[in-house]
């Protein structure tokens, strides 16, 4: 399974929403398109893939790719970057305990014109 994510914020900090297109072989199989309340553009970002992890495992899925075109957010997940906010850190560490052991998740950076669904779904979901 590939999952596309994005977050969106109107003003920075200002309300938020998440997006994300889950995707088995070529078929769309599930999406995600949702107001959270309001914080940075960052936030936005751990939030979708927050959701995204959460909805596949819901769906029984323990292996797959979480593609986004945030650099920074990848970086960090991946560990080459440090996370240095605290709230980022928080973040990081809810991520970790909804994917526990049991999953192995591969993060991808993707440039913003190959993540367009996700994008609209962040967007569509504050009015932008």
């Amino acid at each position: 399974m590939i999952i596309y994510t994005d977050g969106a914020c109107s003003g920075n900090p200002g309300p938020m929403g998440i997006g994300a297109v889950f995707y088995k072989g070529e078929n769309r199989v599930c999406e995600i398109s949702e107001k959270i309340g309001d914080g940075t553009n960052n936030i936005a970002e751990y939030r979708a893939v927050i959701e995204a992890v959460r909805k596949a495992r819901e769906m029984g899925e323990t292996d797959f790719v979480i593609r986004s075109d945030s650099q920074l957010l990848v970086r960090q997940l991946n560990g080459e970057y440090r996370i240095r906010e605290m709230h980022l850190r928080k973040l990081k560490r809810e991520l970790d305990e909804i994917m526990g052991d049991s999953m192995h998740v591969q993060f991808e950076h993707i440039p913003r014109d190959d993540n367009t669904e996700a994008d609209r779904l962040s967007k569509k979901a504050i009015g932008l």
